[in-house]
């Protein structure tokens, strides 16, 4: 969908977005937070780098 490719692919590499999305995920690279309201109206701010360790 027009996104930056964030980790290095080799010229000529047949991966598919999918596969490169998945070696995105790998590498840490993703600059994606998931944001858990809490009951109390409070938040807190999750990255996804957490979420794979």
């Amino acid at each position: 969908m027009g996104a930056p490719i964030l980790i290095d692919v080799p010229e000529g590499s047949t991966l598919s977005p999918i596969d490169i999305a998945l070696n995105e995920l790998e590498a840490g690279v993703l600059p994606i937070t998931i944001r858990r309201t809490l009951p109390d109206g409070t938040y807190q701010d999750i990255p996804i780098k957490w979420l794979l360790e």
